[in-house]
């Protein structure tokens, strides 16, 4: 039986539509897809003195993933943290000055600083404080397959039982700030809470240490409510100036939090 001409046009077109459709939903997928896997570097920009800056990312599409960079905006609290990737003297004087203002911190650490210092890392523990998941081996997490990116944390939780006999606390701060949804999925996937921060200032090169003075025009100038604030641990001048810092931040009206409220 021969179909008529008017029924081949409507199949002919229905069957272009469908193609259409389809074409459209698989570009669709592929800009999902490279997007995810697209790797970004964590950044800032601050306009307003005692104001939270701008980011790649706000705290509402953050929290998505399981990620914060600030906490409550409205409230005058600091959520400090370190990045600690090897010792070099000045962990002994940062512990000491956290006893003495009564202050807990977020410490994160590599596998090499577990490995090299397991009696400052009991220390942390015992004091109190936080200690971080940022990979075994600070690599760019940004591309890593699943597999991999689980093994860089789960070695971590592995070496840090041995050592303190507990359980890692479950934040994750991604090395060198580089991160992609995907990689962040992941973390989430694995049950950390990621870490930016909303404060930080250039304190990480040995032979180029920031001046007092240049340490306090940005880290008083733009601390603001909620900050979380990453300061080095390798740095001398955080060393030293760590206790009139937090003495400072105190006379401002911040109180420090933890990252176990966010």
């Amino acid at each position: 039986m021969q179909k008529s001409p008017l029924r081949v046009f409507v199949g002919v077109i229905t069957m272009v539509l469908l193609g259409i459709t389809m074409a459209k939903g698989y570009e669709s997928y592929q800009v999902s897809s490279a997007k995810a896997l697209t790797s970004e570097n964590w950044g800032l920009g601050f306009s307003t003195e005692g104001e939270a800056p701008t980011a790649n990312e706000t705290p509402e599409e953050l929290k998505q993933w399981g990620a914060y960079y600030i906490g409550n905006q409205n409230e005058k609290k600091i959520y400090l943290t370190f990045d600690c990737g090897y010792e070099n003297g000045n962990m002994e004087s940062i512990l000491d000055a956290l006893k003495q203002a009564d202050v807990k911190a977020a410490f994160f650490l590599v596998g090499n600083y577990l490995e090299t210092e397991p009696e400052l890392v009991k220390r942390m523990a015992e004091e109190g404080h936080i200690i971080g998941n940022h990979t075994y081996h600070h690599k760019d997490m940004s591309g890593l397959g699943e597999e991999e990116f689980k093994k860089e944390l789960t070695d971590f939780e592995v070496k840090l039982k041995q050592i303190t006999g507990k359980e890692c606390d479950m934040f994750y701060r991604p090395p060198q700030g580089k991160y992609s949804t995907r990689s962040l999925q992941m973390a989430k996937n694995a049950g950390y809470k990621t870490i930016f921060w909303s404060l930080a200032y250039v304190d990480w090169y040995d032979d180029n240490q920031p001046t007092k003075e240049e340490a306090f025009s940005k880290l008083l100038k733009r601390i603001h409510p909620g900050a979380i604030v990453l300061l080095h641990s390798t740095s001398k001048t955080n060393g030293e100036i760590l206790p009139e810092l937090l003495q400072k931040w105190k006379d401002m009206g911040y109180t420090f939090g933890s990252l176990q409220e966010l």
